[in-house]
């Protein structure tokens, strides 16, 4: 695995993370969370920029860490912040990680 792809990961996991600030920060009020919120940001987006700089493709790349944000946060709101999910929106999870995985399996990019 080209070591690019560790830092996409890292970023899509900081992406969940500032997500989920922004949601504990009620409405940008609680300034402790509005600060951790836009450091996780900050470093995520960091993080993306280095699996590029690592000579990753940008749809692939892209696509992995938005996918991680976004199944990520969708998790956590089920589990943290008692989110409902039926069985529709689960298959929408599945369709976005196979989404994610084929964009990978047909990209012309042998890194991605």
């Amino acid at each position: 695995m080209n070591r690019g792809w560790m830092w996409v990961l890292a970023g899509g996991v900081a992406e969940t993370a500032w997500a989920t600030f922004m949601k504990m920060s009620d409405g940008f009020t609680d300034i402790l969370y509005v600060v951790l919120m836009l450091a996780f940001l900050a470093v995520s987006m960091y993080l993306l920029n280095m699996g590029f700089r690592a000579g990753l493709p940008t749809g692939p790349c892209y696509a992995v860490w938005v996918g991680i944000g976004a199944v990520g946060s969708v998790l956590v709101g089920v589990l943290a912040f008692d989110d409902t999910l039926n069985l529709a929106g689960w298959a929408c999870i599945a369709l976005i990680v196979g989404g994610v995985v084929g964009l990978n399996l047909v990209s012309d990019d042998p890194e991605a």
